[in-house]
């Protein structure tokens, strides 16, 4: 059950280590503190498997990616690999530049990626198709998206996330669809990275990685439903939201969860 879940993320206060966009890390620390969770961020090689050592989940995020911050990932993700713990790949640009495509591949392939998580276009490039990404901002599919998905998940033997209007969720087996959220979270720069964090957390807790995730979304768009409720634009809405997060309680998010299974 999702309240069960988050009840473990709020009681066991999971590590999850970052290594992570320069744009959005400070405000992916302070969601994953926001949730009850303990947020790390160390990017250097040296410390990077180290510190995934002592961790309960390791997301990687490919937004500044440099070629220096791939090793440090690929140490950390190694280390996460050995010990047992989730990683989490969120696919930022892919499909966009052929460095960074390149890059997020050598990532698949050096390490074991449990969870990976991307708009539309940044999945279908990995899944193999000729589609570009506008930035970091989605283009459309022509495609049907829970194939995609499920195929990317077949191929990679991970979890993965298609976030969106709707965001999707497959293992390649069960498939889950979630329906929170709120257009208003789209007007802030970072919620997407800011999910991933999330996910990280609930998937230090929860090791049916699927059903981490969708419970994951599910809390991370209640508390966005609730925040633009009472926001009259990006600026309100960005305090709110740290705020709904906080104040989010067990009860509220099995009541307002949108979450099918296919």
């Amino acid at each position: 059950m999702i309240s069960e879940t988050f009840e473990k993320v709020r009681n066991n206060k999971p590590l999850v280590h970052h290594i992570t966009n320069w744009v959005t890390i400070y405000d992916c620390a302070n969601m994953t503190r926001a949730f009850g969770a303990l947020p790390v961020m160390a990017h250097a090689k040296e410390e990077s498997g180290d510190m995934a050592a002592i961790a309960s989940s390791l997301v990687l995020n490919i937004g500044t990616l440099t070629p220096e911050l791939i090793d440090s990932m690929i140490v950390a993700g190694k280390s996460a690999n050995k010990k047992g713990i989730p990683v989490v790949l969120d696919a930022v640009g892919v499909g966009a530049t052929r460095l960074r495509d390149d890059e997020a591949l050598r990532l698949l392939k050096e390490i074991k990626i449990d969870i990976i998580k991307g708009n539309a276009s940044e999945i279908a490039k990995l899944a193999g198709m000729n589609v570009t990404t506008r930035g970091v901002e989605s283009t459309k599919i022509e495609a049907n998206l829970v194939d995609v998905a499920k195929d990317l998940a077949s191929k990679s033997k991970s979890t993965v996330v298609i976030t969106g209007k709707q965001d999707i969720v497959t293992d390649g087996i069960k498939t889950y669809m979630v329906n929170n959220g709120h257009p208003m979270m789209g007007s802030m720069v970072g919620t997407g990275c800011m999910a991933a964090s999330i996910i990280g957390a609930f998937a230090g807790v929860e090791k049916d990685y699927a059903k981490a995730a969708a419970y994951a979304l599910s809390c991370f768009g209640i508390a966005g439903e609730l925040a633009a409720s009472k926001s009259k634009g990006p600026g309100t809405f960005k305090e709110n939201f740290y705020d709904e997060v906080y104040n989010l309680t067990a009860e509220k998010a099995q009541e307002m969860a949108k979450i099918e299974e296919k």
